[in-house]
């Protein structure tokens, strides 16, 4: 019989398996269902990546990560200074919501919000993709405070309150698998601490009736992202199935499989993730002496930000800087 993963490998599988989605699905990106079922192959590179070559969505988790572990918490002027710094780097990929805000010249608590006012659009998937190591770490200050931190870190890019509330969801899903529930059983009691003002769509997309074929937008925007992760997770019953079948919708698969990696490492634990997809698997980080991670650094990193957030709650969000950012 197979041993139950425990929290802490639970946490470690959060985040590598958010990294083996988002290198998995590369190759496929905006291509069509059933490219990845269709070529037979796995992290054998491909549309510039190179096999196992996470992409920005990696890249910017472990931004985050390393900046709540230098700091002992969340500092939203480092994260975005990060994040600029590393967009300076020239990344392979980068959103152009994205890139606009990290390089419109605006500080970082009015960039975000002069882009949403300038162009009107901001809910992309964007916020999503990047949540696992946050994710991890504020798990063990409850809900309030995981949900909370995920608002702000969202909103440091997308200025559309829908991209926060997106993230919070995922944030919140997270923490409950990770304490070793079920995350599906629980998204009735998440989406009531949801924004009154997004809770009925988030509701609609988080059904158990609702499949990817019912989005009515790209799944490069929020709602289908993580709509389609949690069909993923919904419909399979292993970690390489759930993932295998996000990258198989076509489209933004690099981070559809990213959002769909993080919710099925959380709920199966790290053993679940398959070798061969992890040893390839590595992280450049442009803007940042030239690093890059492997799959073991992945997962110290993961190890740390679980061990180190268990004190995380101490903190009050109101704490932290970027108070002017609501909560639900």
């Amino acid at each position: 019989m197979t041993s139950r993963p425990d929290r802490a490998d639970r946490a470690v599988g959060a985040v590598l398996g958010s990294a083996a989605g988002d290198a998995l699905g590369a190759p496929y990106e905006f291509g069509p269902a059933g490219a990845l079922t269709a070529r037979g192959e796995e992290m054998r590179g491909g549309g510039g990546w190179d096999p196992g070559e996470a992409t920005d969505d990696t890249q910017m988790a472990v931004l985050v990560g390393e900046s709540l572990l230098e700091h002992r918490g969340l500092r939203l002027p480092d994260v975005f200074a990060r994040f600029r710094r590393w967009a300076a780097g020239e990344p392979k990929d980068i959103g152009l919501q994205t890139e606009d805000v990290l390089t419109n010249g605006a500080p970082w608590d009015l960039a975000a919000a002069l882009h949403f006012q300038t162009n009107g659009r901001a809910a992309g998937n964007g916020s999503l993709m990047r949540a696992s190591t946050s994710a991890v770490y504020f798990a063990a200050a409850g809900r309030e405070t995981t949900m909370s931190a995920a608002r702000r870190i969202a909103a440091l890019t997308h200025g559309d309150r829908a991209a926060w509330e997106g993230t919070a969801i995922l944030h919140e899903l997270v923490r409950v698998a990770l304490d070793g529930d079920d995350p599906l059983a629980a998204l009735p009691g998440v989406l009531a601490a949801v924004h009154p003002g997004h809770r009925e769509r988030y509701g609609r997309i988080l059904a158990p009736d609702w499949h990817p074929g019912l989005a009515t937008e790209f799944n490069g925007a929020v709602w289908p992202c993580l709509g389609s992760a949690v069909w993923a997770l919904r419909t399979t019953g292993g970690f390489a199935e759930a993932v295998r079948a996000a990258v198989d919708l076509g489209g933004d698969t690099d981070t559809v499989a990213a959002v769909t990696g993080t919710l099925a490492g959380a709920r199966y634990g790290r053993a679940a993730v398959p070798r061969e997809w992890t040893a390839p698997l590595h992280v450049p980080l442009p803007g940042h002496g030239g690093r890059v991670l492997d799959a073991d650094g992945l997962c110290a990193l993961a190890q740390r930000l679980a061990e180190a957030g268990a004190g995380a709650g101490t903190e009050p969000p109101e704490a932290w800087e970027g108070r002017d950012c609501p909560d639900a």
